[in-house]
């Protein structure tokens, strides 16, 4: 799997942080850093933070 965060469209919110801690953090300046691969294991956890995105910036496919 492979995600794709539009750092133009995210807004910091964060809910994809809480669903995926594992995959989403922030750095010391509160800038979104991910994993673009996590591994499959993880893919529930991704698409929950997917569709808690409020602004639709993450998107996931196929690697």
């Amino acid at each position: 799997m492979q995600i794709t965060v539009d750092m133009n469209v995210c807004e910091s919110h964060g809910q994809c942080v809480f669903a995926a801690p594992e995959v989403f953090s922030f750095d010391d300046e509160d800038y979104l850093v991910y994993d673009a691969a996590p591994p499959d294991a993880l893919r529930d956890k991704v698409e929950k933070a997917v569709a808690s995105c409020p602004v639709r910036a993450i998107t996931i496919s196929a690697r």
